[in-house]
């Protein structure tokens, strides 16, 4: 048999699940854990690793399948089939599986193993071999694919995601109230051709002609912003907080993506899990998020589902105020609900978010410097700011004001040094830290910075390093040390 034709055989194998586990009909033995036993289910029917499709879900939709509603850019379910003018993967599940459109829109089990038939699809046409199936490293490239990225940097950004929540494990409530698990595993990525990918987490991608020091540049499609010459040619006196109804790599493609019937775009876009902030168009630039209000606003988009709190953490909390105070400073903007607005209050407007889950008291506390803004504790760690499989094997404290990690990674022999802020959070000021591998030039990231400085990798398998950091005027500086 032709290997195609092999290899739509065995996908045509989902069509044997019993229609009634698919439909979500109830059967004689209905499980208590439906959503645990779905990913079981398809993880063995398409044989791909159940704690990385597990992972994939969470990043998508929090495990969320939002009752077949669409999000912003057309994706269903809890593994966020995309139906849109450019992306058919929801349709091309209907055509793997035999199932209809409309159970896999809606319906959770059939939702699962229309994303696990599209996953093994790209994994079979990367030409990945059953034993290499089982290496949960090996399906990085269909991950990247899956994500339906606008550029190569995006696809790592996505992927790298999936593989980050899986080494870090994942606990987690449906609506339905089971607990899904998947257990912290360390695994290597293979990213191929996307190892070259600029890694849009890293101080590297940072702009000089950001608006705000704290924001990584993505820029958005010209298509879906308005060229202009703000607070001159329009006054700049309200800001306009959004939830994206997609994930944060999702909503970073969809913003570059263009031209298309309806231009979309925000200033920045917010992180949930730790408050990383990319900015994609200019605040003298009009973006198209808030109608009316496009002018005059500056608009902030946050990672994350209306219906679904577990999206807002107080990391996003804490970054979203401390950039919407940066703002507010910057162009004399009160700092009270009349001029920092949710998208429902915009005059004409026809969405809802950020909806009834978001914490307008906390967040406002934020914003004013009350509770948390500028003081609190940072929500910031050296191992988030690091990345899975660093591990801290030495710091140093700088006074009062914060302290510098050496943090380690054994399964490739990178260090990564970050300097974590204790004062002034949420305010933007001097950091530093840096790492100098025996025999190469020092690596330095410098600035004013909100919660850390870093992260600053380099390879330093059987090397000494000088490591250190500066908060203020408060410094560490290493001697050569850490040798092999």
């Amino acid at each position: 048999m032709h290997a195609r034709l092999r290899r739509s055989a065995a996908l045509l194998t989902g069509a044997l699940i019993p229609l009634s586990l698919l439909m979500g009909q109830p059967a004689a033995n209905a499980s208590a854990d439906p959503m645990t036993d779905a990913f079981a289910r398809a993880a063995t029917t398409y044989e791909v690793p159940r704690d990385l499709l597990v992972s994939l879900a969470y990043a998508e939709t929090h495990l969320d399948g939002h009752a077949g509603e669409p999000s912003a850019s057309g994706g269903y379910g809890v593994m966020h089939l995309v139906s849109n003018p450019t992306t058919k993967t929801l349709e091309r599940a209907a055509t793997l599986t035999k199932q209809p459109v409309s159970a896999l829109k809606s319906d959770d089990a059939a939702n699962i193993t229309g994303g696990a038939a599209v996953l093994r699809d790209y994994a079979d046409g990367l030409g990945l071999s059953a034993a290499a199936r089982k290496d949960a490293g090996k399906w990085y490239q269909a991950i990247a694919k899956y994500g339906n990225a606008s550029s190569p940097d995006v696809a790592r950004l996505y992927a790298d995601t999936v593989y980050d929540l899986m080494a870090k494990g994942i606990s987690a409530t449906t609506p339905g109230g089971e607990d899904v698990t998947v257990p912290p595993r360390a695994v290597e990525p293979e990213r191929g051709p996307y190892e070259k990918a600029k890694e849009l987490d890293e101080p590297s991608t940072f702009a000089a002609n950001t608006d705000y020091a704290g924001a990584r540049w993505v820029a958005a499609h010209s298509s879906n912003y308005a060229v202009s010459n703000r607070p001159t040619s329009d006054k700049i006196d309200r800001i306009v907080i959004h939830v994206t109804q997609g994930s944060y790599a999702g909503t970073i493609s969809w913003f570059q993506n263009g031209p298309r019937a309806n231009p979309t775009s925000a200033h920045y876009v917010i992180r949930s899990a730790d408050g990383a902030i990319t900015q994609m168009v200019r605040e003298k630039n009009r973006a198209f998020h808030a109608g009316s209000y496009n002018r005059r606003s500056v608009g902030i988009e946050h990672e994350g589902f209306v219906n679904n709190a577990t999206w807002f953490t107080d990391a996003m909390y804490r970054a979203s105020a401390a950039l919407t105070r940066n703002i507010a400073d910057r162009y004399g903007i009160p700092k009270d609900r009349t001029h920092i607005v949710g998208h429902h209050a915009v005059p004409g407007a026809d969405h809802t978010d950020p909806g009834p889950h978001w914490n307008w008291t906390k967040y406002m506390q934020y914003v004013t410097g009350g509770s948390g803004g500028g003081g609190g504790t940072n929500p910031h760690t050296p191992e988030s700011v690091c990345g899975s499989g660093y591990k801290v094997i030495d710091s140093a404290a700088l006074g009062t004001a914060g302290t510098v990690h050496l943090l380690y990674n054994s399964a490739n022999g990178s260090n990564c040094v970050a300097t974590i802020k204790k004062t002034s959070l949420g305010k933007a000021t001097a950091t530093s830290a840096y790492l100098e591998v025996e025999g190469k030039a020092r690596v330095t990231d410098s600035g004013n910075f909100d919660y850390y400085a870093g992260p600053v990798r380099a390879s330093a398998a059987d090397k000494c390093v000088k490591w250190g950091g500066k908060v203020g005027t408060s410094a560490y500086n290493s001697p050569l040390e850490h040798c092999g």
